[in-house]
């Protein structure tokens, strides 16, 4: 087991204190908006064992099985198929969506025989995999989530009363569910400018009134305000806004429309760096193939609450994908170490209090912001008082 040196992603929607003071470390000034735990090779944690600092996605390469045990490495290959992270979102991120494991291999393919550089600024596919994702809460956080149904969006617009908005009111409520959301969605992708500035006006109008749709507004005023005359904020419209309180959970599976508002989280992701926005960015807008990527159901977005396991002790967020398995422990110093079974790789997060991790005579202590990388082979003992998140993949006796 090792203790691992992780990189912050100072992107600009990132808060200038979360992570500091989660990590107990002055602010640098600057945005720090994502703590990453794992071995993406874009940045990956490093470890010492006793040679100098190694990257993680080196040493894993150096002896896969002996690391990830062959149980994984026979489902994914020679990596560790998860990233964790810790999000600290001060400003609204892009609305995006993140393609499936078929979608991603085309699309990587076929980048890479058009000759597109992978650090190209108009690269789509960084990658060939998917990215299904999740997000547990660790203050209220919120974010923009699914389809809103045809009649709610149609609501939505009616509404903000902006005559130039009745005739996308009037689709919603003519055509079949899907159809009428992908021809309103397209529509908004490219709104006139007039339009544009009409409802940026109207949110910021009309949400301190509350009403049926109070909270809602106050959030696209929001987006508004951070992203002055981006057109992503006509499609932010057509989201479900959720806020999750502290322990609760959001799954993103693939062609899921989402944007993360504010607050800090814990998100456990596939390994994967495959993003298509539609909005609310400076970035590359890929508007034909993000069209065919996005999935225009609604059904109800709903939070997620941990499932307790008695024989674990731990609490854990059910995921449909086995690429990433997370789970939270909440120590008490009096109670008995927590058995961590050997069987798959896990990263454990102390996120409060403080934690210690017992293997064979050695033992790590760790505090807030900081985490152990566990290669496969190793059982362990977990023990302390405060928060701890488990992350590992879906396979093998530690995943269950």
């Amino acid at each position: 087991m090792d203790l691992l040196t992780n990189p912050v992603q100072p992107y600009a929607w990132g808060s200038t204190t979360a992570l500091a003071e989660l990590m107990g470390v002055p602010p640098t000034g600057e945005p720090q908006a994502e703590l990453w735990l794992g071995a993406h090779p874009s940045a990956p944690s490093r470890v010492d064992r006793g040679q100098g600092p190694l990257a993680l996605d080196a040493l894993l390469a150096e002896s896969p099985t002996a690391e990830l045990g062959p149980a994984l490495t026979d489902r994914f290959g020679p990596r560790l198929p998860f990233l964790l992270k810790v999000l600290a979102v001060d400003a609204p991120l892009s609305v995006q969506v993140h393609p499936d494991l078929a979608q991603a291999a085309a699309g990587f393919a076929r980048e890479n025989a058009e000759g597109v550089p992978l650090d190209a600024p108009h690269r789509t596919y960084r990658d060939d995999q998917h990215k299904p994702e999740m997000i547990v809460a660790l203050t209220r956080f919120r974010a923009l989530c699914g389809f809103r149904s045809p009649e709610q969006c149609a609501g939505l617009l009616e509404f903000l009363a902006i005559p130039a908005l009745r005739p996308y009111a009037a689709m919603l409520r003519a055509r079949p569910g899907e159809a009428a959301l992908r021809e309103v969605f397209t529509a908004f992708l490219t709104p006139p400018a007039v339009l544009l500035a009409a409802v940026t006006e109207a949110v910021r109008r009309t949400f301190p009134g509350g009403g049926p749709y109070g909270a809602d507004l106050a959030a696209y005023a929001a987006v508004a305000q951070a992203h002055p005359d981006d057109p992503g904020l006509l499609p932010a419209l057509m989201l479900h806004h959720v806020e999750l309180e502290p322990g609760q959970a959001l799954f993103l599976g693939a062609g899921v429309a989402h944007a993360y508002l504010s607050g800090l989280g814990v998100e456990i992701m596939a390994s994967s760096d495959n993003v298509l926005r539609c909005g609310l960015t400076s970035k590359h807008v890929d508007t034909a193939e993000l069209l065919r990527i996005v999935r225009f159901t609604s059904p109800p977005v709903r939070a997620l609450a941990a499932r307790w396991d008695a024989r674990t002790g731990e609490h854990v967020y059910p995921a449909p994908v086995d690429d990433f398995r997370l789970s939270r422990f909440d120590l008490v110093r009096t109670g008995a170490p927590r058995p961590l079974a050997a069987g798959a790789p896990q990263i454990v997060l102390c996120v409060r209090g403080a934690a210690t991790v017992a293997s064979q005579g050695r033992s790590l202590d760790f505090g807030p912001g900081h985490a152990v990388y566990v290669p496969a082979d190793e059982a362990l003992r977990l023990s302390g008082e405060g928060t701890v998140f488990r992350a590992t993949a879906g396979l093998g006796p530690s995943s269950r």
